[in-house]
């Protein structure tokens, strides 16, 4: 029978008992890291390594079963292995120094202790029974330390593996019985090994009750979170995976049946708790280094949101207020042009990206104004003629007039939020990156205001070195450039559950009443987010984390890499419940307009996937690539997560091998010429070959017959030869059908092809008039049964077709 973490406390109320046996690690102490060997990572440089650790217990387990026919050991045999040339006194040291490395990670688990306080309130004995390398005193002096002295003093009695040479599948129980003298329906033992804690005890009539930690699925992404710690802090060997928040969601989990809500509670609530810890301890930092104003945190909607709610959830701070603002990335660049060189640097910034109606707009020009520059869209050019009118005086004039009055507007917003005084400091608090509405802002609230602006961001990577007063709970201090990357490239889903169910911020009221552009967030994915939200709240009102005693190795730091390993974690391993939630989630563009984009698309991933390998992703409009490569094998999203993590250097040529040398025939009017083009491997056994065809001056036969017997042909689709030399995206290539017949082949279902004659093919005629652009042919197609006895005559290089 098992119990979950939240049914503990009532465990003896549920199953009578005179004795409350309790396993010790993982029911009584837990740790703070993922795994009991994370404890490794944590020795110094004269203690064996992780792996020299693990590998000596096993060798004296062995060593003490030849021996003695028992394989329980105590630490000094361990280290006897591990250290064999060191000196007794040496083995001692060791193993007290790995006692002491125990007391910083364990932690007495509240609901055990209350179960505990409730059975000697019953009149009920409490003994431990522990497989265990510690001796009694030792695992009392640990508990005392771990989970404090009074909770020690409940404990009558502590029966040690090590002391008995025999572990509880092997016997320790008939101890425990001969020891305490009960019947043994007159004991209830509780622990979370299913055959040392349940079996072992119920074949000896001892009540008996499994303690289920995790679900699979928590368990499941429990390991991940501690796999994606290592990718960003080095090896498992070297350093401890923390989780603070194991305790907290064993209890909470079983309670939550909704997805949505797990998500909310699990994920998001420590991550936002870490993050909400961390504003205030530096809320109280900046209040500390500047004592004659006040510090006034100002979350930056939409973003911001989620940031806000925690921080009043979690009871707020005493000496700072918390205000909501709305300030976005088109209201603070509006406001920032002071000079001419403010319009200078922006133009600088932004010309190469050829979006000139943005521009335009976000200089402050009306349509029509946009259009009489020069300016008719967004084709991607360089708008030459608009830049020339940008540097007359009177239009430079007019944008720096506008500019200041939207400032004047917006300072009216921020004054009606917090009405700061002069000396104050103003902390702007952001999910990121970048900082650039500090970067635009600043100036104009030091300016009009007097006041000192600080930027408090989850995560900070600057573009340039600003100088500004700014951190992120994960910035440069922490992690290098590809690792702070790797938390940006996908961020937008964490975007989009952090943010709050209104439109962007366009402009303001005299009286700095924020005017919003209209929301295009469909209801469903507004209401998902609300769970979301609600769960994540809960997480922090509860308190962070859910431990009785908080062991030493809590610091800001191992709470900082917790909370990165479960933003990453996020971000590349999501699990299928997860997308299931976000799966029809759009993200907008935080730039005063109204672009959607699809967070993920799980079928237009794997048809990019077929037809281009992974680098499909390299131009995808997609804000939540990770997630498309889900359900495509684990070593996919392993090597784009490396990738990303370490910024390697992989071409497409990397991926493509092997490579097939594919036959075809090329027709131009009544000449005809056999020839060859290679065919890139791409995914899931497909591979691709581009054939050029000019402006549809060929048409094409490929030649399967001479290779296979049996292949699956996906697509063949002509397309425009620029879109593919730009690498375009695949959501946005204009192809045009291709219409193939087959020739000595049987088509038998789903492009599955049967080539009965070995020197049949499939011929693709043109698809339109001669004239147009240049044109390539892209047959999609999977090998499936090799022809035994394919004899393939020498053909003209694929160098040669395309030269043709």
């Amino acid at each position: 029978m098992s119990i979950y973490p939240h049914q503990l406390p009532d465990a003896l109320a549920a199953h009578p008992a005179s004795i409350l046996s309790l396993d010790c690690f993982d029911t009584l102490l837990w740790r703070h890291g993922h795994r009991p060997t994370d404890v490794f990572a944590d020795f110094g440089p004269d203690m064996p390594a992780q792996d020299q650790r693990i590998r000596a217990e096993s060798e004296a387990r062995a060593y003490a079963y030849l021996s003695r026919g028992a394989a329980e050991v105590h630490l000094t045999d361990i280290y006897s292995r591990a250290m064999p040339t060191a000196t007794p006194e040496d083995w001692a040291r060791a193993a007290a120094a790995e006692v002491a490395a125990e007391q910083r990670h364990c932690y007495g688990f509240a609901p055990t202790i209350a179960l505990m306080r409730n059975a000697r309130a019953a009149g009920a004995k409490i003994v431990i029974v522990s497989d265990t390398y510690l001796k009694e005193a030792e695992l009392r002096a640990l508990i005392a330390a771990a989970a404090g002295p009074d909770v020690a003093q409940m404990i009558d009695r502590i029966f040690c593996s090590s002391d008995y040479g025999v572990g509880k599948p092997m016997g320790l129980f008939r101890h425990v019985l001969d020891q305490l003298k009960v019947a043994p329906a007159d004991i209830l033992h509780i622990g979370d090994n299913h055959d040392a804690d349940w079996r072992a005890p119920t074949e000896l009539g001892i009540q008996a009750l499994h303690l289920r930690q995790f679900s699979d699925e928590t368990d499941q992404r429990l390991r991940l979170e501690a796999n994606a710690f290592a990718m960003l802090h080095g090896s498992r060997r070297a350093h401890t995976a923390w989780q603070p928040h194991r305790a907290r969601i064993a209890i909470a989990e079983p309670q939550i049946g909704d997805p949505a809500a797990i998500l909310g509670y699990s994920v998001l609530g420590p991550l936002f708790a870490t993050f909400d810890r961390w504003l205030k301890d530096e809320a109280s930092r900046l209040a500390a280094a500047r004592p004659g104003g006040r510090v006034h945190a100002l979350f930056l909607l939409r973003d911001g949101h989620l940031p806000h709610a925690m921080w009043q959830a979690s009871g707020g701070h005493p000496d700072v207020g918390a205000h909501r603002v709305e300030i976005s990335r088109f209201t603070s660049i509006a406001s920032s042009f002071m000079t001419e060189a403010d319009i200078r640097r922006h133009l600088s910034q932004t010309a190469g990206t050829g979006n000139f109606a943005a521009i335009a707009k976000q200089l402050l020009f009306t349509k029509a104004e946009a259009k009489a520059m020069g300016v008719t869209g967004d084709d991607g050019q360089i708008n030459m003629g608009f830049l020339k009118k940008m540097q007359r005086r009177q239009v430079t004039d007019q944008v720096l007039r506008r500019s200041r009055a939207f400032g004047n507007r917006l300072i009216a917003h921020v004054r009606a939020a917090c009405d700061p005084q002069p000396g104050d400091t103003l902390m702007l608090v952001d999910l990121g990156y970048n900082g650039t509405v500090q970067n635009a802002i600043e100036p104009l609230l030091a300016e009009r205001l007097g006041v000192h602006v600080a930027g408090r961001y989850l995560v900070l990577k600057e573009d340039q070195m600003s100088g500004r007063d700014k951190a992120g709970l994960f910035d440069a201090r922490h992690y290098d450039s590809a690792a702070l990357a790797t938390f940006i490239d996908n961020i937008a889903a964490v975007e989009q559950l952090a943010t709050v169910a209104q439109g962007s911020v366009v402009d303001y009221a005299v009286d700095g009443t924020p005017i919003r552009a209209d929301s295009h967030v469909a209801h469903e994915q507004g209401s998902t987010r609300d769970l979301v939200q609600m769960a994540c709240l809960e997480y922090g009102r509860a308190g962070f984390p859910n431990w009785a005693k908080s062991p030493a190795s809590d610091t800001e730091t191992t709470r900082r890499e917790a909370a990165a390993a479960i933003l990453v974690r996020l971000l590349f391993l999501p699990l299928e419940s997860e997308l299931k939630v976000l799966e029809q989630f759009e993200h907008d563009v935080n730039l005063g307009g109204e672009q959607m984009v699809r967070l993920f698309d799980r079928a237009s991933g794997s048809e990019g996937l077929r037809r281009h390998g992974l680098f499909y992703m390299k131009n995808a409009s997609r804000m939540f690539q990770p997630a498309e490569l889900r359900g495509q094998g684990l070593p996919l999203s392993l090597a784009l997560f490396s990738q990303r993590r370490l910024a390697l250097e992989l071409r497409r040529a990397d991926f493509e091998e092997p490579v097939i040398e594919l036959p075809i025939i090329i027709a131009e009017g009544g000449n005809v010429s056999m020839a060859s083009v290679t065919a890139s491997r791409t995914h899931d056994g497909f591979f691709a070959a581009t054939i050029p065809v000019g402006d549809y001056r060929f048409s094409v036969g490929v030649q399967f017959g001479r290779l296979y017997e049996w292949v699956e042909i996906r697509s063949a689709d002509f397309v425009p030869a620029n879109g593919l030399l730009f690498g375009e995206a695949v959501q946005n290539l204009v192809t045009f059908e291709a219409k193939p017949s087959l020739e000595g082949f049987d088509a038998v279902a789903g492009g599955l092809v049967h080539c009965t004659d070995p020197a049949g093919f499939m011929m693709i005629p043109p698809a339109g008039k001669r004239g147009g652009p240049d044109m390539v042919l892209t047959v999609i197609f999977r090998p499936i049964v090799a022809r035994a006895d394919e004899t393939v005559a020498p053909a003209t290089p694929a160098e040669a077709v395309r030269a043709a």
